[in-house]
């Protein structure tokens, strides 16, 4: 939507805080920092778009299923050219989420409040859990500058454990649904969305991809 409002940080106050490129599980460095009312704003998604002045804040959810043979196994989905962001159209992502919307926040009492709002309606708007969800916890934070849509956008994973592989799309241009075994995932990253293979490589990896500098 043209005129949507999105939550935003500058870009400056994320490299005061301590600029990385990748990964980094050093979570209590930025949260609850980037939730703070002083730092957050709403601004007009098509101003934010292109302005690396701003990160945009994207919840990244990550559904992990494992299989009774104690084998680890992530959603994972193709994104179809229906979907919103037409530079990530036919990639493969293992992260469920989008922008945190003034408009569908509307109503939290606190910062903290607007996120968890947005992202539960991020999820209830994307795929339906259809099991029971054992635990969920922020893992990390994804920040990949080497592109444009990184540029202008920064993402806090969330790991959400389930109890049975049934996770499903409520989108008809969300392709390829499944839970796929993460060591079969890590053989083969190509046709992958950046922040996928970032999180893939950084969680289930031999190698981390963070650099920290301060």
């Amino acid at each position: 939507m043209k005129n949507e409002k999105v939550l935003v940080i500058p870009t400056a106050y994320f490299h005061q805080l301590g600029h990385f490129q990748g990964f980094t599980r050093n979570t209590e460095i930025y949260i609850p920092q980037i939730l703070s009312p002083e730092i957050v704003s709403f601004r007009t998604r098509y101003e934010v778009e292109e302005d690396p002045g701003f990160k945009q804040l994207i919840p990244y959810m990550l559904f992990r299923w494992i299989s009774p043979e104690g084998k680890t196994h992530i959603f994972r989905y193709t994104r179809g050219k229906g979907m919103g962001e037409g530079r990530l159209h036919l990639k493969h992502s293992v992260g469920v989420g989008g922008h945190l919307s003034e408009e569908d926040c509307a109503g939290a009492p606190n910062n903290t409040a607007v996120y968890h709002t947005g992202m539960n309606r991020e999820r209830t708007e994307e795929v339906r859990v259809e099991t029971e969800i054992l635990r969920e916890q922020i893992v990390g934070l994804i920040n990949d500058d080497l592109n444009p849509v990184g540029q202008v956008h920064l993402g806090v994973v969330h790991l959400i454990d389930v109890a049975e592989p049934k996770v499903y799309p409520n989108e008809q241009d969300v392709l390829e649904t499944g839970f796929y075994p993460i060591e079969d995932q890590l053989r083969n990253l190509t046709g992958y969305e950046s922040w996928s293979s970032i999180t893939i490589e950084a969680i289930w990896g031999t190698q981390s991809t963070e650099t920290v500098s301060t």
